[in-house]
């Protein structure tokens, strides 16, 4: 991996969770509250659930390891709450972003998890995976806005580099 490479992910990333946010932007605040059956609840929860793991992930690439969530669900009772610290959170995952270099992607980084749990990684592959996560919840929330009459439209990978 390199940096252009790992750059053009988090683009897409950016990207994709903007054209979720902006689909949200349609719904009522009941149904950004609503729960569902999916593993972090409705909208709200499942996209609080995406901008926590953008955050933990940034902290441990930081050399830092969180060992209490920095917010939860609850703390969002609009979603223009959760976009403004999501704008927060995307400036500062971008200026890691934009500042990294090849030697940097390619070194290991140790970090504990909130249980205590230390693992080590090469640093490309958990920017990696935070991108894939961001898929997962995305792909959920799409589900959520798309029964609520608010698709977002396609999200894939191939679409942004369409452009």
């Amino acid at each position: 991996m390199n940096t252009q490479d790992i750059q053009l992910l988090f683009k897409y990333n950016r990207w994709a969770n903007a054209k979720i946010l902006n689909a949200a932007t349609q719904i009522s605040t009941e149904q950004f509250l609503l729960t569902a059956g999916y593993p972090h609840g409705g909208l709200r929860g499942t996209l609080t659930h995406a901008l926590f793991a953008e955050w933990i992930w940034r902290n441990r690439w930081q050399e830092e390891s969180p060992v209490a969530p920095a917010f939860k669900a609850d703390d969002f009772s609009t979603l223009k709450e959760l976009h403004d610290r999501w704008q927060k959170e995307e400036g500062e995952l971008m200026k890691f972003v934009d500042g990294i270099t090849d030697e940097r992607l390619n070194s290991v980084v140790r970090y504990k998890t909130m249980k205590g749990d230390v693992f080590e990684n090469v640093l490309w592959q958990l920017m990696a995976h935070m991108v894939n996560h961001g898929t997962q919840h995305r792909s959920e929330a799409a589900a959520l806005l798309t029964d609520m009459g608010h698709s977002p439209g396609d999200i894939d990978l191939i679409v942004f580099l369409r452009g």
